[in-house]
């Protein structure tokens, strides 16, 4: 099957770190790969001939151009055209099709030939904007698979892509689009409103066109996701051992929305892990730290929600066990990649963009391409063994706990000062759950239930007061400034004096 060629075209000194992720992102991506091979002019070796001749032969042999359009407009010939106008006017008048792209710059500073050349584009074709390399490489990849379809080359989209004929825009949960905006503009500059209809946003994200919805926007903004996904669940299990054998200390199987899996799965293993706590300063919180950090344990589920194979039947698999966090996922590895390339920065080639695009927006993706190099630089520097990646029938992400002496006994190893340390079973001495444990030692005086989330980094508050807050009450450690009112919006907690005793007790 012959590739279509694709010359990519822009000014040299505005793009060129761009152009070339962009090329690599074209050769690295599974299924861009087997339909596409990207041209850059920098890849011509020395010739003796006008290279303004080359690249408009170049553009003569292309099936497709590709304008990247920003502010500047570039050395101009004798007549005063730019190299990029001239490739362009040339795809136009052989008839080539055309994408172009266009950086979202300030206008001010855009040169005038700049402008009317945008100008002249606008009038001939429909373009979109980006803002960055990540969101150049899903509104390119959105546009190429249309592409491929629409010339019958592939007869169906990929997953994420993927037209759900069943569903209507009544399918998807408006507060969770708005939750996301509010989030997304906070930490991204998201450019659209709260106050946007579900139909814009979604459009803007590429998850809904031609009043269809895709399969992404069903992962992550469903009212039932897995009435549609069955398999769209993480299964989180806590073993007081290395092995997986029975019984199994605590179970679980989250479902919901993307955004709803990655945190309740983060704070189903935080909740098992040991937590520090130190002395209260002058400020609020009180300074503590996870023995895996939870930047590790939240990059490492999110890359599993974002690269999973979700054609697949099988579901993802968090297993906590006394030496090391293992985090399994039905997908693959991009071609020709090792799992050595995820040690180090690479470049970004998410198995479904169209998730990983709203995952990075609202903040649980800090970099596109940095997760798994960040993982291992974050192990390193809290001395923990460097975590592996292993890639076989699924893919695999091994993290390891602190190593500790002492066997896994039910009580808390390891010396304690103000500090939970060691392999806990889930269960302390006088049978105190380690969640109850953790409440324990970070309230001081009276705390709203927030407070106390804040400091334990927990943002999902179902699961906080089930886990956390009403086995606490139910043991007696802690009790309510308003019981009469277990709702009442200055409600507080304190510790009984059995609570009281119990924090003397582990800080002795």
């Amino acid at each position: 099957m012959r590739k279509r060629k694709i010359f990519i075209s822009s000014v040299q000194a505005e793009f060129a770190g761009v152009r070339s992720a962009l090329a690599e992102y074209l050769y690295s991506d599974a299924l861009l790969g087997k339909f596409f091979e990207p041209f850059l002019f920098e890849q011509l070796p020395a010739v003796d001939n006008s290279m303004q001749n080359v690249y408009l032969e170049e553009v003569e042999r292309c099936d497709i151009y590709l304008g990247l359009l920003g502010q500047q407009y570039g050395y101009e010939d004798t007549e005063g055209i730019s190299p990029t106008e001239r490739e362009f006017d040339r795809a136009t008048s052989l008839h080539k099709t055309r994408f172009i792209f266009l950086a979202q710059n300030n206008q001010l500073n855009q040169h005038p030939k700049q402008k009317a050349f945008i100008d002249k584009v606008q009038h001939i074709l429909v373009r979109k904007q980006f803002s960055s390399i990540e969101t150049l490489k899903v509104a390119v990849y959105s546009t190429l698979i249309k592409y491929l379809e629409e010339k019958e080359i592939i007869r169906t989209r990929p997953f994420d892509a993927t037209i759900m004929q069943s569903a209507t825009l009544n399918d998807i949960d408006a507060g969770k689009l708005t939750d996301f905006v509010r989030l997304a503009k906070s930490k991204r500059g998201f450019p659209l409103s709260e106050t946007a209809s579900v139909e814009k946003i979604l459009t803007h994200l590429d998850l809904f066109s031609d009043g269809n919805i895709t399969n992404a926007a069903l992962l992550m903004f469903g009212k039932k996701t897995q009435h549609f996904f069955i398999n769209s669940e993480i299964r989180c299990a806590y073993f007081l051992g290395n092995e997986v054998v029975k019984p199994i200390s605590s179970y679980k199987v989250y479902k919901g929305t993307a955004f709803e899996l990655v945190d309740q799965a983060v704070e189903f293993v935080l909740s098992k892990l040991d937590y520090a706590v130190e002395t209260r300063s002058e400020h609020i919180s009180i300074p503590g730290a996870y023995e895996i950090p939870k930047e590790i344990v939240a990059e490492a589920i999110v890359n599993a929600v974002a690269h999973r194979d979700y054609t697949s039947n099988g579901s993802i698999q968090v297993m906590l066990f006394k030496d090391r966090l293992e985090i399994w996922n039905p997908g693959s590895l991009p071609f020709g990649w090792t799992t050595q390339k995820l040690k180090i920065l690479h470049s970004s080639v998410p198995a479904n963009p169209l998730l990983a695009e709203p995952l990075y927006l609202a903040g649980y993706i800090e970099r596109l391409g940095t997760g798994t190099s960040d993982i291992v630089r974050i192990a390193k520097e809290c001395g923990l063994k460097e975590p592996e990646f292993v890639q076989s029938d699924d893919f695999k992400a091994i993290i390891y706990r602190k190593q500790v002496s002492g066997e896994v006994s039910g009580e808390v190893t390891g010396e304690v000062s103000g500090q939970v340390t060691g392999q806990v079973s889930g269960q302390v001495t006088g049978q105190v759950p380690l969640e109850v444990l953790k409440v324990i030692l970070v309230l001081e005086g009276e705390m709203k239930r927030s407070e106390m989330q804040q400091i334990l980094q927990l943002k999902h508050d179902d699961y906080f007061r089930v886990e956390y807050i009403l086995p606490a009450l139910e043991s007696g450690v802690i009790e309510q400034k308003y019981p009469e009112s277990p709702n009442h919006p200055q409600q507080r907690y304190k510790l009984t004096e059995k609570g009281l005793q119990l924090r003397l007790k582990f800080k002795k």
